[in-house]
């Protein structure tokens, strides 16, 4: 039986609370010094440079005993990773990752990888986990000595063995593993209510992160689309799928040790949660 370290709203302490409602005012005063254009993968605002240069001298270093944070974000299609990884980064001096944008990326340039999963999604064949390892290591390589935080990857226990082999080879273990727990029927509304912006990754959500135009991307004017899969039937074979690959996954990482899991309903409440996490335990 999983058996995670659960950090829930309502067993917070009064200190961890306090910190992290310092937090978010810290995050309020960051973002409300930025303007209100589109960052190209994460929805976030773009800062001019001398906004990006405050910016960055206001952000935190993270670092366990001088190590620099190396972790992963977990969670269901629709949990929120990708908003609290902008968060995170918003926060702290973390390089973040999402292996969507990377393959994205990769195709785009054709790389010689990008070019192997072009064609693997040109023949309707998922990409191989020897591709997208590879596009990994290659970009973590970018990144030594750097903290940063991983999404999307891994997915299965044979990639996390192979990026536990990767890093363990330079002597740059995992050092946290953070897992969303979202509410299904919250993930669901989230899941109807979503459009996205194909080529670049963007999401947007008709509730919490409309587009400025109904159906129109906010930076390039092109349409928005609906995955044909977004609807309550093929999001429940979807968790199915995502809990058949995850649950070994989860259990893999808290027999190491570096698996924490933070419980809510919306990214407002999960962020709190995230921020006194780091807060407490890393420099």
């Amino acid at each position: 039986m999983l058996r995670s370290s659960w950090i829930r709203p309502s067993r917070i302490t009064s200190f961890v609370y306090g910190r992290a409602q310092a937090s978010l005012r810290r995050l309020t005063s960051i973002s409300s010094a930025s303007e209100t254009t589109v960052d190209s993968d994460m929805n976030q605002p773009t800062l001019q440079p001398q906004q990006k240069q405050q910016q960055m001298s206001m952000l935190r270093g993270v670092s366990l005993n001088g190590t620099p944070l190396r972790m992963l974000i977990l969670g269901a299609p629709g949990a929120g990773k990708g908003t609290q990884s902008a968060r995170v980064r918003q926060n702290f001096d973390i390089t973040a990752i999402s292996s969507g944008d990377v393959l994205r990326r990769n195709i785009a340039e054709q790389t010689m990888a990008g070019r192997r999963a072009q064609a693997a999604v040109a023949s309707g064949s998922l990409v191989s986990d020897e591709i997208i390892v590879e596009l990994i290591h290659a970009e973590l390589n970018n990144i030594a000595g750097r903290s940063w935080l991983l999404d999307g990857f891994p997915r299965s226990i044979i990639q996390a063995r192979a990026l536990d082999s990767m890093l363990e080879a330079v002597g740059q273990p995992l050092n946290a593993v953070v897992n969303l727990d979202v509410p299904e029927s919250v993930i669901l509304q989230r899941i109807i209510e979503r459009y996205v912006h194909v080529s670049s990754g963007r999401v947007y959500n008709l509730t919490y992160n409309p587009p400025k135009v109904p159906g129109i991307d906010d930076v390039t004017g092109e349409p928005l689309e609906h995955r044909p899969d977004d609807n309550p039937e093929s999001f429940k074979r979807r968790l199915e799928q995502y809990h058949a690959l995850t649950e070994p996954l989860l259990n893999y990482y808290h027999s190491t040790g570096v698996l924490t899991s933070f419980s809510g309903s919306t990214s407002d409440i999960i962020f709190p949660q995230f921020y006194a996490y780091l807060d407490q335990r890393f420099e």
